[in-house]
């Protein structure tokens, strides 16, 4: 492995650590402690399992990245995309189901289009390399 793919990789894994308290703050949600409308609860057991996924697919993309014959720009997404998908998906649920009392999605949904946009890119490139490496 490569030092900026081991070091991206230690820093993917430290941020398990806000997947862990977004799960601590879900337990709050279903007890009651938070008052949530049932689309923000949808939305945010849709953000968390997303963050989880997502995490858990960036770090195996990594294991293979150096392993495909991508170099240079290619090389980056090939590392970044996945990550990148697990915060703007994750993130989308969360920001456009911000607020009181809000029952349908607001314009900050396009940040999880974004993430749905560079998880495909980063999966077609990772896929690609290894292919035709």
């Amino acid at each position: 492995m490569t030092d900026p793919t081991r070091t991206l990789a230690g820093v993917i894994l430290l941020t398990i650590v806000t997947i862990e308290f977004g799960g601590w703050f879900l337990t709050k949600i279903a007890r009651g402690q938070v008052p949530m409308t049932d689309f923000q609860k949808a939305f945010a057991r849709a953000g968390h399992a997303h963050a989880g996924v997502l995490v858990i697919l960036s770090l195996v993309g990594l294991l293979y990245v150096d392993q495909t014959g991508l170099s240079g720009f290619w090389l980056w997404i090939g590392r970044l995309a996945l990550p990148v998908a697990a915060i703007l998906m994750s993130g989308g649920f969360f920001a456009s189901s911000a607020g009181k009392n809000v029952t349908q999605p607001n314009k900050f949904l396009a940040i999880l289009w974004v993430g749905a946009a560079s998880l495909a890119v980063g999966a077609l490139t990772l896929g690609i390399g290894l292919i035709t490496a």
